[in-house]
């Protein structure tokens, strides 16, 4: 792994403790909306023991929310940083949840294995071709009839609140990261066959759902 992932392994180590207290404070109560309306966009209810994959978990608020959702599923949390994943077992009280310390790039899971495979706010923050081969992981694991579920940050329209979530892009680093959040569908339809795109209601966040066939 290079030092750059190793180094952002450990700040996301550190930021796990902190982590629930900052997405309150920064999502207000858009959180519990922007879980609903995925696991909602999932569409499990006729599926019998679905199983579901949740890439880049987390502290594992939307794993947590499908298993709630769905008490007969077979879900996997699944994370780069042992911090984050220690932080969604604490929170995992039914020991419902598998979760797995792992490389989004490099899925250690059979082909056509999940009904849904779904990452929240998290793949903008991969680099370059980590993102591209996470993506394509993602494809190779997911079920014919199952689906990708992508939600990310929407672009702010109001200037004031654009330029702050300019700022935000910022700190994150490489312009790869900006351009990516930017660039709409485009980098899904390079990989997946048919691709769709939707909003949670308050339009601060867009979800993409992709299929392979």
């Amino acid at each position: 792994m290079s030092k750059l992932r190793t180094g952002r392994q450990k700040y996301y180590n550190i930021f796990s403790h902190f982590y629930d207290s900052f997405i309150k404070l920064h999502s207000h109560n858009y959180g519990e909306e922007t879980r609903k309306f995925l696991v909602d966009s999932a569409q499990l209810k006729d599926k019998n023991q679905p199983r579901v994959l949740d890439i880049c978990c987390g502290t594992g608020s939307v794993v947590l929310a499908f298993a709630r959702q769905f008490p007969d599923i077979s879900a996997i949390g699944y994370d780069f940083s042992l911090g984050m994943i220690h932080q969604a077992k604490e929170k995992d009280l039914s020991d419902q949840i598998l979760f797995i310390n792992g490389d989004a790039a490099r899925l250690p899971f059979v082909r056509d294995s999940s009904d849904v495979v779904c990452c929240s706010h998290a793949l903008y923050e991969l680099k370059n071709q980590v993102r591209t081969d996470a993506l394509s992981e993602m494809k190779r694991v997911i079920k014919p009839d199952g689906s990708v579920l992508i939600m990310e940050h929407e672009v702010p329209r109001k200037p004031l609140i654009k330029i702050l979530f300019d700022i935000r892009m910022l700190m994150m680093g490489p312009k790869d990261s900006r351009e990516f959040v930017k660039q709409g569908l485009s980098p899904f339809e390079k990989i997946f066959t048919h691709v769709t795109l939707s909003h949670t209601p308050s339009g601060k966040s867009k979800l993409i759902i992709c299929r392979k066939e």
